[in-house]
């Protein structure tokens, strides 16, 4: 893999009480983050980014997927999940989206937990110590609002200017106590107060 990575950071969240009540089981939520060098900053504007997309996305994809399941103990504990890229003040948005909205990337996180739905993900701009959040959503049902959720985490040196952090996110479940239903019983509503 040639894309120049100077740190991948992981963050561990495992809630056990919400809204003052406690759990039946606590949720854990992972983000893996690599902090990477832009290999498109400096060199003007580059019409075709599909060289270094082609060249190395599929391999980063496989070692954080591989990472990430690592650390929260297998695939088959993967509930939720979605994706994230901050670009540092040198580079585009699109360099950050070059990255993970490609399926030589994406697909090897579908593939390893058999998902269904679609990657959530966030990308933008911002410099050290940045907010990430990392929306996710269940692996095989996006209308299933329990598993709206997100992780939010930073790392104080990243990115530099000439840097994008790359991050995947999960959890082993849902928001604890979800009590607003999912979008099929708001379609069933809707089409009944309709009917009247």
């Amino acid at each position: 893999m040639s894309f120049e990575i100077r740190k991948i950071v992981s963050y561990v969240e495992e809630t056990f009480i919400e809204g003052g009540k406690a759990a039946d089981r606590p949720v854990t939520m992972v983000g893996l983050a690599v902090v990477m060098k832009n290999p498109w900053v400096g060199n003007g504007f580059v019409e075709d980014l599909k060289p270094q997309i082609r060249e190395n996305c599929s391999d980063l994809g496989a070692m954080m997927v591989e990472r990430l399941v690592g650390i929260i103990g297998g695939a088959e504990k993967i509930e939720a999940y979605g994706k994230a890229a901050v670009v540092g003040a040198e580079g585009e948005i699109e360099h950050a989206s070059a990255v993970i909205h490609t399926l030589r990337f994406g697909n090897h996180y579908r593939e390893a937990v058999k998902a269904k739905s679609y990657l959530s993900f966030t990308n933008k701009r911002g410099g050290p110590g940045t907010s990430i959040q990392i929306p996710m959503m269940h692996k095989d049902d996006e209308g299933l609002r329990s598993h709206y959720i997100t992780l939010e985490m930073k790392i104080e040196d990243a990115p530099r200017a000439d840097e994008i952090v790359v991050v995947l996110g999960c959890a082993d479940g849902g928001r604890l106590h979800p009590r607003i239903g999912n979008r099929y019983i708001d379609l069933e509503e809707l089409a009944a107060e309709k009917a009247q």
